[in-house]
């Protein structure tokens, strides 16, 4: 089972696809005395990663009815 639903991950993504906009359209300015600096973008870029990574994962188990199955064989020479 997916630790984060499909509906989370997409939206998570999404902030982070909005923050890396923000950050492309101006990294740092300045108002008098008031600097603001945004985040660094591979840090943006490296959440995006992982969120996309988890969306996929989410959306896997959609596809899959949630389950992963694991086989093992014993071959024996009798």
């Amino acid at each position: 089972m997916a630790v984060f639903s499909k509906k989370l991950c997409e939206t998570k993504l999404q902030i982070w696809l909005d923050a890396e906009e923000a950050v492309a359209t101006g990294q740092s300015y300045q108002i008098g005395t008031r600097m603001l600096t945004r985040a660094d973008l591979k840090q943006i870029r490296e959440e995006m990663e992982y969120w996309a990574g988890k969306l996929a994962e989410a959306e896997a188990e959609e596809a899959s009815g949630g389950r992963n199955r694991a086989y093992r064989f014993v071959i024996r020479d009798v």
